[in-house]
């Protein structure tokens, strides 16, 4: 009887399970966590498995249950490519009919994502001219990416707020140049500009690039 009192009890076996699990998660969490540091910090390649494993004070055959270093890389990539706030902006812009309006929110969620999930980005962009599953990773990531930033491109083009000649896929294009890859690090990392700053200046260009003129057409 105390015995079956002690299996269910507060403590019982589906308290060692959730308990289980919960340990479990934070495990897993801390390895990813140690990963995303030692990848910037050293650079992919630089980085072993027994690195992680120490960082995270766990043993190697953790790391290898988790993935290894090939299966956090894809993690840390979904991390940052299927981020919520994606889903979330790419909601909000299919409902805005202000074209301005629309360029701050791009301008705002790649600001955002640089600011959070910059030093993956890098890491990726750095490991994937020398590694496959880095280079299926940054391939994955632009297709979202660039999905995202079309709604942008046809919601502008649907509000007639396109300078003359420029269709839906060409603004894809011209956003791309502005808030993809290079542009935030170009300014950020190289000319060492503020992510406020970096975030004003592009925004200014990509709307004097883009959106037709106040007033009318394109002179």
């Amino acid at each position: 009887m105390s015995k079956d009192i002690r299996d269910t009890g507060e403590t019982g076996h589906s308290g060692r399970i959730s308990r289980r699990a919960e340990y479990a998660e934070a495990t897993r969490r801390a390895v990813i966590d140690e990963a995303r540091r030692l990848f910037s910090e050293k650079g992919y390649f630089a980085t072993k498995v027994d690195d992680v494993a120490s960082a995270a004070r766990v043993s190697p055959a953790t790391v290898y249950v988790i993935g290894g270093k090939q299966g956090l890389l894809r993690i840390l990539v979904d991390q940052w490519s299927a981020a919520p706030e994606i889903e979330t902006t790419r909601r909000r812009l299919e409902g805005l009919d202000d074209a301005a309006e629309i360029m701050r929110v791009v301008s705002g969620l790649t600001r955002q994502m640089r600011e959070d999930y910059g030093d993956i980005m890098r890491v990726v962009l750095a490991t994937a001219p020398h590694d496959p599953t880095a280079a299926e990773g940054l391939a994955i990531a632009t297709h979202r990416y660039r999905d995202g930033t079309a709604v942008a491109a046809r919601r502008l083009a649907e509000l007639g707020a396109l300078r003359d000649g420029v269709d839906a896929d060409e603004a894809l294009d011209i956003l791309w140049f502005y808030f993809g890859y290079a542009g935030f690090f170009t300014l950020v990392d190289d000319n060492g500009w503020s992510h406020a700053r970096a975030e004003r200046w592009l925004l200014d260009a990509a709307c004097r690039a883009l959106l037709r003129p106040v007033g009318g057409h394109d002179a």
